[in-house]
Parts: C-alpha cells; sequence; structure tokens
C-alpha cells in the first residue's frame, strides 16, 4: 500500500477543480469542515483524516468520471480543500523547521 505521501502526489484532477479547491484554502476551518466533509468528529492527526478524505475523494472522482447523477462539483471541491489542508498540516508537523 503507498503511503499518504505518494497517494496525494499521484493525484490527477482537472485543473479546473485544483483552482477551485486551492481559493479555498484560507477560509478553511479545520473542525468545521472536516465534520461537514466527513461526516463526523474529525481525526485528531491529519494522517487519519487524509485517509478517511481520499477514500472519499477516490468515489467522488469516480462518480465525476462516470457522470452520475448524485455526483456534486461544490462537495468535491470541498473535500479537495480539505485534503490540501491536511496534506500541508501534515507536511508542517512531519518536517518542522
Amino acid at each position: 500500500m503507498l503511503d499518504i505521501q505518494t497517494r496525494i502526489a499521484q493525484l490527477r484532477r482537472p485543473n479546473l477543480l485544483i483552482k477551485a479547491a486551492r481559493f479555498g484554502i484560507d477560509d478553511n476551518t479545520r473542525n468545521t469542515h472536516l465534520r461537514r466533509v466527513l461526516q463526523s468528529e474529525p481525526p485528531v492527526k491529519p494522517a487519519a483524516a487524509l485517509v478517511q478524505l481520499l477514500e472519499i475523494e477516490a468515489v467522488m472522482n469516480d462518480d465525476r468520471i462516470k457522470k452520475q447523477a448524485t455526483y456534486s462539483v461544490a462537495r468535491h471541491v470541498e473535500t479537495l480543500i480539505a485534503i490540501m489542508v491536511e496534506a500541508q498540516t501534515l507536511r508542517a508537523t512531519s518536517h518542522p523547521t
């Protein structure tokens, strides 16, 4: 199984989704947004949150590709924002400067 950083590095999504997600990074409040995306209490550690977020995002991406009626661009962007924020937090706590 790939480690979390490798899984994140290998994510390939349309530029429009990524650009939209980048705009939301600064407005992200971890507990509020993670609770909404995960639909449960967020894990304390970013690695645990990332595992859950990556699973959720993979399902969303499959729905996007299959053009499912249940697919929500807004929810996908919100999930990508959460992934980006948690990845930044993980990198900051893994490699203190």
